[in-house]
């Protein structure tokens, strides 16, 4: 008893002392914990399953974008885990080839459906929602996506450029799941992936349409993900970082920046899993691939977005700064 009393004469005594200690403790064990998750759902947990949305049960995926990228290799790896695809892009040929060597490797159906989102009109969705509303279709990704060739002000930016981004990146997510998500309620299962951008997580200048068009999939994904949570279907806004392909113009990869392959393979290995999203605010988002993830992770941890747009802002000037002057050369 003399030592409880003690305890707590001390603790009056020293109060202050006592409540930054036990602030401090909290908020370590609110980092570890919040640590902990993050690190085992981008390392350690697995993912759901795709048998839920139909895998090897004759379901299809639809992609878009697929005739080459990242959307080329979701319709891949699709293939691969037993579903047959419909390949949904511009070019016809492209999405031929793509078809032809899917069968080839894994045996499944393929279809193709040419479609220009940037001058597709009411005609052309109603040819598209017809194709779909004949198959049973268990996958939708929403891969296609437009970005201005370098960085820009807005005041310089061409209103078609413009247009184009808003049609493509917004306009077709809407169409294209619209017409797919009533099978899906149908059937009580379903997974759609929204495949966002960091430009969307972050406000980035000289490029404000493309960022504002990926900041629109983080918010139209938790809204849909509540809608046709009790159908069983699961929407999905999936944050990426730079990926080697023709949209981000990057060449190489390295540890931030994965080849298709390594990078839709992590998206499909952690579905359901918010990995380094999990405390950035937006039920329905995650970012699955691991240096993305840990990226994320930091990020909003350190909290300081003005630091970050301001950042961008110094980038892209000497991104913009440099493509001019390599245009300049080729003239």
């Amino acid at each position: 008893m003399d030592f409880l009393r003690d305890l707590a004469q001390g603790f009056v005594k020293n109060w202050p002392f006592s409540a930054l200690v036990a602030l401090g403790t909290l908020t370590a064990t609110r980092f570890a914990i919040a640590f902990s998750s993050v690190f085992l759902q981008t390392f350690i947990l697995p993912g759901t399953s795709l048998k839920k949305f139909g895998a090897k049960k004759d379901a299809w995926t639809v992609v878009t974008g697929a005739s080459d990228g990242i959307g080329k290799e979701f319709a891949l790896q699709l293939a691969s885990h037993g579903f047959n695809v419909l390949l949904v892009a511009r070019t016809t040929s492209l999405l031929n080839a793509v078809g032809e060597e899917i069968e080839a490797k894994y045996g499944v159906r393929t279809a193709v459906h040419t479609i220009d989102f940037a001058a597709a009109d009411e005609r052309a969705y109603e040819a598209l929602k017809g194709e779909v509303d004949a198959l049973d279709i268990g996958v939708l990704v929403n891969n296609v996506g437009k970005s201005h060739p370098y960085p820009a002000y807005l005041v310089d930016t061409p209103v078609a450029e413009m247009e184009d981004i808003v049609k493509i990146n917004v306009g077709a997510t809407l169409r294209v799941t619209h017409a797919v998500l009533p099978g899906m309620i149908q059937r009580n299962r379903g997974l759609v992936l929204n495949i966002g951008s960091f430009a969307g997580a972050i406000p980035s200048p000289m490029l404000a349409t493309y960022s504002g068009t990926k900041a629109f999939l983080a918010t139209f994904t938790s809204a849909l993900a509540e809608e046709v949570r009790a159908h069983n279907i699961v929407v999905e806004h999936v944050n990426t970082y730079f990926v080697v392909s023709k949209l981000s113009k990057i060449r190489r990869a390295s540890a931030l920046v994965p080849q298709p392959k390594a990078y839709v393979r992590a998206v499909l290995g952690k579905i359901g899993l918010a990995c380094g999203a999990e405390n950035g605010g937006r039920p329905g988002t995650s970012t699955p691939f691991w240096s993305h993830s840990l990226m994320e992770y930091v990020l909003n941890a350190l909290g300081l977005p003005s630091l970050y747009i301001w950042y961008t802002h110094q980038l892209h000037k000497d991104i913009r700064r440099r493509a001019l002057k390599k245009a300049a050369k080729t003239q």
